[in-house]
């Protein structure tokens, strides 16, 4: 068993050391050439860190362990991974023929400014409030982004973010609707979660081959303050400003450029279609 090991900010090879403990694998350091170079590949970070290697663990089609150590660590928990004990347990099992491997999706994002450019992500991406969100968190030491850096970035622009006006049209099969309003976030998901927790897209499925689509309408500050902390729950679908859709690929569109955010980093500005990557990611994860 050889498997290559990828260290994201603030974790180093000491975080590997119990996972090497009674260990019969071989540990290679950074990214494979080839798919024939390991037979897996354990990722020690965060949404970020996973994001910048997409493209090259989707050319490897190599199994991935996430081993939860970032700021965020959405995409583990959408896995079931959610300490280094879980993590541990799952790769002794690979080790002893007995994995739990699926192929899930990945969002696409195609640039209209760009379209020869295209952006994998593994969670989220969403442009208006969170995307702001999500800028001023990643200008915080990374500290802080790891003790609800994501929170209190955004908690202050809930009381003075404008909305704005927002194009979607939405693609299903031969079918498709087109829509214009006034919003606050619109978030594209791939899995449930964001923001270190909060369940943007709780009937989310990274199995469905569709994106779930959760868009917030305008609403005075008191009411999206208000609304706040229900998204920890998935609760703020009972809201009458919230519509929630699915599509297996859209075309967003603002009046100005707005930037679009995924998995916590910047990707780019609108006009961009949106899309899903069937099966493109082959992760080993705790039974669910």
């Amino acid at each position: 068993m050889r498997a290559a090991v990828i260290f994201g900010l603030g974790t180093s090879p000491a975080d590997l050391q119990p996972l090497q403990t009674a260990s019969p694998t071989k540990w290679l350091q950074g990214l494979p050439a080839s798919s024939s170079d390991a037979d897996a590949i354990l990722i020690f970070g965060g949404d970020g860190t996973i994001h910048r290697h997409l493209p090259a663990l989707v050319r490897l089609q190599l199994p991935v362990l996430i081993v939860p150590a970032g700021s965020g660590n959405d995409f583990a928990r959408a896995l079931n991974l959610r300490s280094m004990r879980d993590s541990m347990r799952v790769w002794r099992d690979f080790e002893a023929g007995k994995p739990s491997v699926s192929a899930i999706d990945l969002g696409v994002i195609v640039p209209s400014a760009a379209p020869e450019r295209t952006h994998y992500f593994c969670c989220v991406a969403g442009c208006g409030l969170d995307a702001a969100a999500a800028r001023r968190a990643n200008q915080m030491p990374r500290w802080l982004r790891g003790r609800g850096g994501y929170v209190l970035a955004l908690l202050p622009m809930l009381l003075k973010l404008p909305a704005f006006s927002m194009g979607l049209t939405e693609f299903n099969g031969k079918e498709h609707t087109e829509t214009e309003k006034l919003t606050l976030l619109a978030a594209f998901a791939n899995t449930q979660f964001y923001g270190d927790g909060m369940r943007i897209a709780p009937q989310a499925d990274f199995t469905d081959g569709k994106l779930d689509i959760c868009r917030i309408n305008t609403l005075n500050p008191f009411e999206l303050f208000c609304m706040f902390p229900t998204v920890y729950f998935g609760r703020h679908l009972l809201d009458p400003h919230v519509e929630y859709s699915r599509a297996e690929r859209l075309h967003v569109h603002t009046g100005t450029p707005l930037d679009i955010y995924a998995d916590g980093e910047f990707v780019c500005q609108t006009p961009a279609e949106i899309s899903v990557a069937s099966g493109a990611l082959r992760v080993i994860h705790a039974p669910r």
